[in-house]
């Protein structure tokens, strides 16, 4: 026999409460409903069953046999359903213990850090696994279902408003750099038409800041002379410490190479500006791992200047 659509599991879970209370008024008090829409869901329940369930006595319902067997289905299917459901998000990795989180390399400076220790307060017995890419792999990686959420630059990336949410944290500005051991010296801002006869070194495509590498240098009207393409930030900073060639890297890099590599401001058609953000699939918004990273994130990006560009006043 076919399941009319009218019986539902949420007027299964109105009738098992009614049978436990046998008063509308206690029932809907119990589950946060009004007498009317207890009275309602019981009422079409019964209808399509196609069999009494109740006898009127005054105001009163009285169970009758079919009722009671009613419910002790009503409770097995009930309690096997939520069981399912369960099951189901477990296998589809929500709500467990463990989430994965992937983000770019020059995020695990400061800000991976501290929305992991935000985390960890919230949820102790989460256990977090961290994912490190490029803007293109952490995404296809989320689109599989194999991430829970990423971190990642918005700016170089097509991100599909409606499969998925989108929390801004910051922004960040791309600057040239070079060794500080080298004769360059800048007090304004580096044209770099400039520095078409040095040799760069670059981020593989499908990096956060390859586009823009890219579209930098066609404004400048030449083809950059690319010596060495690596698949991290940090492999990328130690060719330029040793000498190997310039580059394009984001501000937020600043603090950790001050000492060894000089970033100069870009003049103005070479400007470029990162907004770094946690993406996730819209069908987990309700997930409460997920909950706890948004939350840790719009503190993070309620105490961080929204822009990570150093100050006029600060040397870069």
């Amino acid at each position: 026999m076919k399941i009319d659509t009218d019986i539902t599991f949420r007027k299964l879970e109105i009738f098992i409460a009614f049978m436990a209370s046998g008063n509308i008024a206690s029932t809907g008090a119990a589950l946060g409903l009004s007498s009317v829409s207890v009275h309602r869901a019981l009422h079409t329940l019964e209808e399509n069953m196609r069999c009494p369930l109740f006898m009127h006595k005054g105001r009163y319902l009285v169970p009758l046999p079919a009722a009671h067997t009613l419910l002790a289905h009503s409770i097995d299917a009930v309690e096997v359903m939520a069981c399912g459901i369960t099951e189901t998000r477990n296998a589809a990795g929500i709500g467990l213990g463990r989430m994965r989180i992937g983000t770019l390399y020059s995020l695990t400076l400061e800000t991976v850090p501290r929305l992991i220790m935000g985390m960890k307060l919230r949820r102790p017995d989460i256990e977090l696994e961290l994912v490190m890419g490029s803007n293109q792999m952490l995404l296809d990686k989320l689109k599989e279902d194999q991430l829970d959420a990423i971190l990642l630059s918005l700016t170089d990336s097509q991100i599909d408003s409606r499969r998925h949410q989108i929390l801004p944290l910051f922004e960040d500005d791309i600057f040239l750099a070079a060794p500080v051991t080298s004769a360059l010296q800048f007090s304004g801002e580096a044209d770099l038409r400039d520095f078409h006869q040095h040799k760069f070194v670059s981020l593989a495509e499908g990096f956060a800041t390859w586009h823009g590498f890219q579209e930098a240098f066609h404004t400048a009207g030449f083809e950059p002379d690319i010596v060495m393409r690596v698949n991290d930030i940090f492999s990328l900073l130690s060719l330029v410490q040793a000498g190997v060639g310039l580059t394009l890297v984001p501000g937020r890099m600043k603090k950790v190479y001050e000492n060894s590599v000089q970033l100069m401001k870009l003049a103005e058609p070479y400007q470029m500006r990162q907004t770094i953000a946690i993406v996730f699939n819209s069908n987990r918004e309700h997930d409460p791992n997920l909950l706890a990273l948004v939350a840790e994130g719009r503190m993070y990006s309620r105490d961080t200047p929204f822009s990570a560009t150093p100050a006029p006043d600060e040397p870069v």
